[in-house]
């Protein structure tokens, strides 16, 4: 099996979505971990909500393209997300594949590992929660962390087994 970290993100009812992402994701892999989450400023036009962003850390059997597009896609899509010409609308849910396994790629429609992980600091300060030796350094700051929502988060999804 190989260990991947996925971002989850919202500013559409995320107190929701994010746990609605979660379950779906929990049902085709195996949940691992989550990161704290943090309350970030939108990029791209302003007037928009606040996002909710943090990280799972899962363990899968699918290779990257597999995971991306037959599991990540499909739950963006149950949960109302709609793919337009504006990358920067607001929406339901945001996942994204940063880091899988030891895979490298850098295709048209999947760059692993992803390089918003040096772009955006939250991203980078969630991955070293789960992962301080694969996260890079934080430049900047990753924003408000949600200690009572993260709390909440893995305390439904995440069963600790002896």
């Amino acid at each position: 099996m190989t260990t991947a970290y996925i971002s989850l993100g919202s500013n559409v009812e995320p107190e929701a979505n994010i746990p609605k992402a979660l379950e779906l994701l929990a049902a085709q892999v195996r949940l691992q971990g989550l990161s704290t989450f943090y309350r970030t400023e939108p990029v791209g036009p302003e007037g928009q909500p606040d996002f909710i962003n943090g990280v799972a850390q899962v363990r899968t059997d699918l290779p990257p393209r597999a995971l991306k597009f037959d599991v990540l896609r499909p739950i963006e899509a149950a949960l109302g997300r709609q793919r337009g010409p504006d990358r920067y609308a607001p929406r339901p849910i945001d996942l994204d594949l940063l880091v899988c396994g030891d895979f490298a790629m850098d295709e048209p429609d999947l760059v692993l590992p992803d390089p918003a992980l040096n772009e955006r600091p939250f991203l980078a300060a969630a991955l070293a929660d789960l992962d301080p030796v694969l996260a890079p350094a934080v430049d900047g700051t990753p924003g408000e962390p949600l200690l009572d929502f993260s709390r909440r988060l893995k305390e439904r999804f995440l069963t600790h087994e002896p």
